[in-house]
C-alpha cells in the first residue's frame, strides 16, 4: 500500500460496549453483522454507527462538540439496533480509533462503555442477524477457534476487558483513566506488501514523527501492536507512558 496515498476524509462514528453482570462474570453484548453488509459483513461487533447531522445539535438547535455528538449518535444507534435506551450520563468514554491508512471510507470512532438497561435485546434485522452475551474471554476464544469474526478495535477492546470482574469495575476503571487514542497504522513485513497486523504509538515500527508527537516512549524492540497473520491474534504492548496515540 502506497504510504503517500491521499487519505479519505474522516467521518465520525460511535460504538457502545454494552455490559452486564452474570453468574459467570462480566459479559458484553455482541452483534453479528449481516453477511451481505458492505461494512464488516459477517463480523461480530458492538452496537453503534455513524454520527448523523441531527446528532450534532441539541434539542434547542445549538451545535454540539465532537464528543457530545458522538455520545448522541451512540445512544441513538444503540436504541435502533438493540432496543436498549440509556441516558448520556451512563456512557463512559473508553477509547477513540482512527485508521491512518488509505481506505475508501475512514471512520474516527468513539468507544463508550455502558451498563445494559435490561436483558431484552431487539435486533434490527436489516443490520444484524444474531446477538450473544459473551464474556470477553469467551469471545476471544471463539475468535481464536475460527468460530467468530472480529475486527482489531473489537478484539483489543475485549482483550482489555478480560480482567474486569464486574460492570462496576469496568466502568470505574474506564472513568478513572484517560481515554486511549488509537491512531492505527498497518504493520507491514519487511519482504511483503500484505499487512500482518496493526500498530500504535510506542511500537518501534510506528512512524517516528507521529510517535514523537504523542510523548509515548519507544526504543529498539518496543511493541504496541496486534499481529493478525494467524490465529490466535497476538497483542503486545511495552508502552510505559502515553498521552494519546
Amino acid at each position: 500500500m502506497d504510504p503517500q496515498a491521499q487519505l479519505a476524509p474522516l467521518e465520525d462514528a460511535c460504538t457502545v460496549v454494552l455490559l452486564r453482570d452474570s453468574d459467570s462474570g462480566l459479559e458484553t453484548l455482541m452483534l453479528e453483522r449481516s453477511s451481505t453488509s458492505r461494512a464488516f459483513g459477517g463480523a461480530w461487533v458492538f452496537p453503534g454507527g455513524k454520527v448523523d447531522p441531527e446528532d450534532r445539535v441539541d434539542s434547542f438547535g445549538a451545535a454540539l462538540d465532537e464528543l457530545a455528538a458522538a455520545r448522541a449518535a451512540g445512544l441513538r444507534e444503540l436504541a435502533e439496533e438493540t432496543g436498549q435506551r440509556l441516558s448520556l450520563d451512563e456512557l463512559v468514554w473508553l477509547s477513540q480509533w482512527t485508521p491512518m491508512q488509505s481506505i475508501p471510507r475512514r471512520f474516527r470512532t468513539w468507544f463508550m462503555l455502558a451498563p445494559a438497561a435490561s436483558e431484552l435485546v431487539v435486533l434490527n434485522p436489516e443490520e444484524h442477524q444474531r446477538h450473544a452475551w459473551l464474556s470477553p474471554a469467551r469471545a476471544l476464544e471463539r475468535h481464536a477457534a475460527g468460530e467468530m469474526t472480529l475486527v482489531p478495535p473489537t478484539w483489543v477492546t475485549l482483550h482489555h476487558l478480560v480482567g474486569a470482574a464486574s460492570v462496576a469495575q469496568a466502568l470505574a476503571e474506564a472513568g478513572a483513566g484517560s481515554p486511549f487514542l488509537y491512531n492505527t497504522h498497518l504493520l507491514m513485513p519487511r519482504d511483503g506488501t500484505r499487512p500482518i497486523g496493526v500498530m500504535w504509538a510506542g511500537d518501534e515500527a510506528y512512524p517516528a514523527t507521529e510517535g514523537a508527537a504523542t510523548g509515548t516512549k519507544t526504543g529498539p524492540g518496543a511493541r504496541h501492536r496486534l499481529t493478525i497473520s494467524g490465529r490466535p491474534w497476538v497483542f503486545e504492548c511495552t508502552v510505559l507512558e502515553q498521552d494519546g496515540n
